[in-house]
């Protein structure tokens, strides 16, 4: 029998990616900012939101946010966010996987702004 998953996951990762597209077209109509930044700063706060989100419920006992949900706003560009988010609240520093994800979306992320916005 396959393994189900808690459809309620589906709350977080939905709620996550409708906060960063409509963050990020804020942005757009609001800003004169390069798109890439928006893309960042988008991502950045939802990602910062679930990490507030995640410690708040982990320290009630609740529902928590998948991992594979954090790791994937990280890698698409909420990187900012997830560092902060660690370190404001103290959140998932004990788990190495998380540095490294952080990591390698930061390193992928500074490539893609060179790409995007300095290479010009």
């Amino acid at each position: 029998m396959a393994k189900q998953t808690d459809p309620r996951n589906r709350v977080y990762a939905f709620g996550a990616v409708a906060l960063g597209i409509g963050i990020i077209i804020a942005l757009l109509f609001l800003t004169e900012l390069n798109w890439y930044i928006d893309w960042l700063l988008g991502w950045s706060v939802a990602l910062f939101v679930l990490y507030g989100i995640d410690k708040t419920q982990a320290k009630l006992g609740g529902w928590r946010v998948p991992e594979l949900v954090l790791h994937g706003l990280a890698l698409i560009g909420g990187f900012l966010g997830g560092w902060l988010g660690m370190f404001l609240f103290r959140h998932k520093t004990q788990k190495p996987v998380f540095k490294v994800v952080l990591a390698v979306s930061t390193i992928l992320g500074l490539v893609l702004f060179y790409y995007f916005i300095l290479r010009r």
